[in-house]
């Protein structure tokens, strides 16, 4: 019975570390090159993307799709490098993380009341409509285009997690500044008022009317007291290379007030009924993707290298080859966001226990969206300790610094390396989806010193969220025809 003591203490050993999530030893590493904080590629205030206009000649309508093969291809840049900014690498990657906390605190403000709200009686009259969760204005991606007949070029910030698109419209009663010149509807042929009591002016969830002309009102309310308000209209807009997309709903705000840093408005890409995709479905498929260029360390990309954003039958890969397609899932409180079932986190090869983070579909509560304008993926705080700690275990060779950085509460001093290895870090979603992240998509500069910081955070506002981030160098393809998220690597 002596004998058999080692082997029992030796199974019971390995017991113990598989429930802990493996063995150190066997986790699974790759390599990160470091290269800390540098200043965003400013563009030029001649670049090609702030400037470029469309021939008269060349522009046509997008009609109901009959060619699958209809798309639009759209520049995307990210809002550090406007020309304007004036301040040092680590003073934006502050300014960053600050407009970040606030968006994800209006997220999950806006999710939480939806679920509150779910059994509401609907009311009637004016008032309030919250209807995005862009904090302070803060969607980090914009592109041009042009709005109306003959088209006023605007920079609009794009967004999954708003539906209805909006530009400050003259006459101002109140306006923020902007870069390009305010758009003026009395210019345009094809700028209309909805009527009050039609179809599409019910479609806001809350809407007035301007009696006097029989015009549609709306209202946009954020949670850090940005908004907008003015004309529910429709209008034509222009993209590159001419082609235009006519009577598309938005609107026209001439009372607007927030930190919108230069952009004439929003772009919204959420999943409910007034959203760009939703509103383009018969001619541009509901599809879209994008794809996210990391900004941090512009050193090591070249210049032709650039985000940008693809809607119709193009955003699709032709083969399924090498992409990870998860099912959207319905939230029956907010039809805006776009949810997905994250089943599981692998750290080092190793599955973390309890990281599973699912939508409760009585309550309306809990779940994962993917939102192109939060920065740092939070994620429901017990599931970030676990996969945070799994995280601390595997990285054995790197050196903890004593303090956190704003946010971030795992840091590490790495400004003696240039190259360290990191446990792999594996997002496992419903459907088979295992997405592998690079590892600079989780252990980013975040001063120009060498700290380097775990990227992810814990949060207690019901609601987790992946960030653009962790979306980085992927091609995220929102596939609404058939209901799902496609994540392929390298897509950039």
């Amino acid at each position: 019975m002596e004998s058999l003591k080692p082997k029992l203490h030796l199974l019971l050993f390995l017991t113990l570390s598989h429930l802990a999530g493996g063995l150190p030893e066997s986790l699974h590493h790759q390599t990160l090159t470091l290269i800390p904080l540098q200043h965003p590629r400013p563009l030029s205030p001649d670049d090609d993307f702030l400037s470029w206009t469309v021939d008269p000649a060349l522009v046509s309508d997008l009609h109901s799709a009959v060619d699958s093969s209809t798309s639009l291809h759209i520049d995307l840049a990210h809002r550090d490098s406007l020309p304007s900014v004036n301040s040092t690498a680590d003073d934006l990657f502050k300014l960053r993380l600050g407009r970040d906390a606030a968006r994800v605190e209006s997220l999950t403000t806006i999710a939480a009341a939806a679920a509150a709200d779910r059994n509401r009686t609907p009311h009637s009259g004016y008032s309030s409509s919250v209807v995005s969760g862009l904090a302070q204005g803060s969607g980090e991606y914009f592109t041009r285009i042009g709005i109306g007949t003959p088209p006023s070029y605007a920079f609009m910030v794009v967004d999954t997690g708003s539906d209805l698109a909006w530009l400050q419209c003259l006459p101002c009663r109140r306006c923020y500044s902007q870069s390009a010149p305010i758009f003026d509807p009395r210019r345009s042929r094809t700028y209309a008022s909805v009527p009050c009591g039609s179809a599409l002016c019910r479609r806001l969830d809350a809407s007035g009317c301007n009696l006097r002309r029989g015009a549609c009102l709306y209202e946009v309310a954020y949670g850090d007291g940005s908004a907008t308000m003015g004309d529910f209209s429709t209008e034509t807009l222009t993209f590159r290379g001419g082609a235009r997309l006519p009577r598309v709903a938005l609107g026209c705000g001439h009372d607007n007030q927030g930190l919108f840093i230069a952009a004439s408005g929003l772009l919204g890409l959420g999943r409910g009924p007034l959203s760009l995709p939703s509103q383009a479905a018969s001619r541009l498929s509901r599809r879209f993707s994008y794809c996210l260029v990391d900004r941090t360390s512009p050193s090591s990309q070249p210049v032709t290298r650039a985000s940008s954003l693809i809607f119709g039958s193009s955003a699709i890969p032709q083969s399924s080859s090498g992409v990870a397609y998860t099912p959207m899932v319905s939230n029956p409180s907010m039809d805006t966001f776009y949810y997905v079932d994250l089943i599981g986190i692998s750290v080092g090869g190793a599955r973390v226990p309890g990281a599973e983070l699912k939508l409760d579909q009585s309550t309306g509560r809990g779940g994962v969206i993917i939102d192109s304008g939060t920065s740092v993926t939070r994620l429901a705080r017990a599931a970030y300790e676990a996969m945070r700690d799994a995280f601390k275990t595997g990285a054995t060779e790197l050196s903890p610094t004593a303090e956190g950085f704003s946010l971030f509460d795992t840091c590490y001093d790495l400004g003696d390396k240039s190259v360290v290895k990191v446990p792999t870090l594996v997002l496992h979603f419903a459907g088979g989806a295992d997405v592998a992240l690079p590892a600079e998509n989780y252990l980013i500069p975040v001063d120009t010193k060498g700290t380097f910081c775990f990227a992810f955070a814990g949060t207690d506002g019901g609601v987790s969220i992946i960030g653009n981030i962790q979306q980085q160098e992927f091609r995220m393809v929102f596939d609404g025809e058939t209901s799902r998220i496609g994540f392929v690597p390298g897509g950039c």
